[in-house]
């Protein structure tokens, strides 16, 4: 019997072990700012390395976001393409940690959904806003001491019916069980010497672990079995629940039948605004009654010069909410048409938004800093390489651009596996380098052969200044 429940724990170990394998993304790497306790940015921590101004700042606006009393208010992260730009809004959310919403989109996204765009944008700033409902609930904790089912000898004849023993360290006490109650208890695999607690309410039952007065049974258990004191003072106690909730599931579970389903299928589809004033109106009577907090978060909007005038304006106006989140936009443009018009502007944003942004700017990263940062991702992609190879991506990095020195990694990774080489050296990066060119390279090649590809359109600049010329 040991040995079985030995190996069944073996077994869920691994299963275990699956699940927590995550996809190796390209900013999976970072952890938070890597600010100090005065909100000055380390050199290298939490995965984040250099931009030291653009840091702090964003460690400045995180402060302002978890006091939660400022609403309406937007920063825009500006600076050319792989500065990390979006790597301090991912830093940002890490901080911020899960109970503060952060709904993340791109401006091109606004275009492909099937609704109008001030109502994406509209879902997307309410994605951003939780609230946090404090109720009070009965539960029933304590240790399982014994458990009687009566199974009918015929089946189907009668219900199943039981008895279960509780204790705590002051008293004891046997319910009767009925069949929902028997059906959970056996779907949690609940035996005595398990603690567990029981909501009144719904019936639920949650394994909270195994007493520690079992534990001279631990061989006959496995090793993912935790152990936990049995439970003080009376079986019946009165706790307090807190949910975080978005306003957005709110609205969505309560706009249609099958509300809460649509959460899960993303089909979410327009919500009429009737629906959207009742649920305001119930969420300031509870934060009235003190049942309900807000909770601002970060929406944030990446290539946000994709948006065009009509989102901007709706922007504007949104902003002036007092319920409206903390907007991040990210852009890497630099005097560009504001899209929908024939105007130029800075960043390709209306002037008058961009009077509401707060601007942080990030700045090209030095040869140095490329260095660790390509440290960083081997160590993410988990790939072994010498201080030869290093140094040669480094100068490839700084001299192209950071992404294409970080796509170069496991490329060479799997040139060096083939020749069963144990790391990357120098001559698997030269091999990659030449298999796979970067933009430079790629842009020279169509130069030269430009009259061998469709479309070409590189002289015609050239014929428009002698015809001038003429």
């Amino acid at each position: 019997m040991g040995a079985d429940e030995s190996g069944a724990g073996v077994k869920i170990n691994e299963v275990k072990d699956l699940t927590r394998i995550e996809r190796i993304g390209a900013h999976s790497h970072i952890r938070g700012l890597g600010l100090d306790d005065a909100l000055e940015a380390r050199a290298v921590s939490q995965g984040m390395v250099g931009q030291g101004k653009a840091r702090r700042a964003a460690g400045v606006i995180l402060s302002m976001i978890r006091e939660g009393k400022i609403a309406g208010r937007a920063v825009l992260l500006a600076g050319q393409p792989g500065t990390g730009k979006t790597a301090i809004a991912m830093g940002m959310a890490k901080a911020l940690g899960e109970e503060t919403p952060f709904a993340m989109m791109a401006g091109s996204e606004i275009f492909s959904l099937e609704m109008n765009k001030t109502e994406a944008l509209t879902q997307a700033f309410r994605k951003a806003i939780g609230v946090r409902i404090k109720e009070e609930t009965e539960i029933i904790e304590g240790e399982v001491v014994e458990i009687e089912i009566d199974r009918p000898a015929a089946s189907g004849a009668a219900a199943k019916t039981g008895k279960l023993t509780l204790k705590t360290t002051e008293m004891e006490t046997i319910y009767d069980l009925g069949t929902k109650m028997i059906e959970s208890l056996t779907k949690e695999k609940v035996s005595a010497g398990d603690v567990v607690a029981i909501d009144k309410a719904s019936g639920k039952i949650t394994r909270l672990g195994r007493s520690f007065a079992r534990s001279r049974d631990y061989d006959a258990m496995g090793p993912q079995t935790k152990f936990v004191q049995c439970p003080e003072g009376e079986l019946q106690k009165r706790k307090e629940v807190v949910h975080v909730v978005t306003l957005h599931e709110i609205d969505v579970i309560n706009s249609r039948t099958q509300g809460f389903l649509a959460l899960f299928a993303g089909d979410t589809g327009e919500i009429r605004q009737e629906v959207r004033e009742q649920i305001d109106g119930k969420v300031a009577e509870w934060r009235e009654e003190g049942k309900a907090e807000i909770v601002p978060g970060v929406l944030f909007i990446d290539e946000v010069h994709m948006l065009d005038i009509e989102c901007f304006s709706f922007l504007n106006r949104a902003l002036e909410n007092e319920m409206s989140p903390v907007l991040v936009v990210a852009t890497n443009r630099g005097i560009t048409r504001i899209r929908g018009t024939s105007y130029k502007s800075p960043h390709g944003i209306p002037i008058d938004l961009l009077d509401r942004l707060l601007i942080i700017a990030t700045t090209p990263y030095t040869e140095k800093e490329i260095r660790l940062i390509l440290d960083i991702r081997c160590e993410e992609e988990d790939v072994e390489m010498n201080d030869d190879a290093k140094d040669l991506l480094t100068k490839i990095g700084f001299e192209t651009s950071l992404r294409y020195g970080i796509h170069l990694i496991t490329a060479a990774a799997l040139v060096a596996m083939k020749r069963k080489a144990p790391e990357v050296e120098v001559e698997d990066i030269s091999r990659v380098y030449s298999l796979f060119i970067d933009i430079k390279r790629s842009t020279q090649f169509l130069i030269e052969y430009q009259n061998e590809f469709m479309f070409n359109e590189v002289n015609v600049p050239d014929e428009d200044d002698e015809g001038m010329d003429e």
